[in-house]
């Protein structure tokens, strides 16, 4: 018997990620209408500008990995800033004029099996929870993309909210709420700004990104969004409800988390936008 000829007696040879490569910044380009390379401010069309001109020299990669380190340093500075207002405030006593009501509001609403379940669901954004989360997601999205740009991103927004945490605990100090009002088990460093929160904020926050890149359809676009915010929020509010933070300490994690989310993102959409203007370069050359 012969030999089927073509296609037909041959397996199929299975795409690799050399393949997936060129194709990812075109595919990664746009999220519904909005073309993720376009820059409407003179701000924005002036940082784009550079970072093309930066990335005909250094190479698109280099441009992203230097933008997210300029950004790790602007997110130090966030922090220092949000620490020396939160410090202001703290001041004048008007923090508690906010925070004690609410966690005073909280006391009445709880039970044993309440306590219970809002603390399984904080755990999630914890210590052990949110890097299971993390990695789970880095592999996936990984994989399923064949290309870098998850791990890149994830593991630097993942750092730069860790090192946000650390340097705003240290800055402020602050006590958390008294054990009398928290639910156990109890947690004993600094209370500002609530981790849990920032870290689920960042995480989330990317994660959701980078789905919302590859999804075709509105309706599915919008179910990531909310599923995202509702995590994001429901991680900050258990930390209010079990008395682990006070309403300020998530409120400012909140804050910070998408002030070095929108850098992330950033950094991504100027690699987007060398990636495309060298192509067209070399197109025209």
């Amino acid at each position: 018997m012969t030999e089927p000829s073509g296609r037909a007696g041959r397996t199929p040879r299975l795409p690799s990620a050399a393949d997936a490569a060129p194709d990812e910044p075109e595919l990664d380009r746009r999220i519904g209408g909005l073309d993720l390379t376009e820059w409407r401010t003179p701000v924005g069309r002036r940082v784009a500008g550079t970072a093309h001109r930066l990335g005909s020299r250094f190479g698109a990669r280099n441009v992203l990995i230097a933008t997210l380190a300029v950004g790790m340093v602007l997110a130090a500075f966030f922090t220092w800033l949000a620490s020396e207002v939160y410090e202001a405030v703290l001041e004048n006593g008007d923090v508690a004029v906010l925070d004690r009501p609410v966690l005073a509001s909280m006391l009445p609403l709880r039970s044993p099996v309440l306590d219970t379940v809002v603390t399984a669901w904080t755990d999630v954004g914890g210590t052990i929870g949110m890097p299971i989360v993390a990695v789970v997601f880095l592999v996936v999205l990984t994989v399923r993309r064949r290309s870098w740009t998850p791990l890149v991103l994830l593991v630097s927004a993942a750092a730069g909210s860790l090192l946000m945490t650390i340097a705003g605990k240290d800055l402020i100090g602050r006590a958390r709420p008294p054990h009398s009002d928290a639910v156990p088990p109890y947690e004993h460093s600094p209370s500002f700004p609530s981790g849990h929160t920032l870290n689920a904020t960042v995480i989330a926050g990317t994660v959701v990104y980078l789905l919302l890149l590859r999804q075709s359809t509105v309706v599915a676009r919008v179910t990531t969004i909310v599923c995202g915010t509702v995590f994001v929020v429901t991680i900050g509010l258990s930390r209010v409800f079990l008395g682990h933070h006070w309403l300020t300490d998530v409120l400012a994690a909140w804050v910070l988390g998408l002030a070095w989310l929108s850098i992330v993102i950033t950094a991504h959409r100027l690699f987007l936008t060398v990636t495309g203007a060298r192509r067209v370069d070399s197109t025209h050359a």
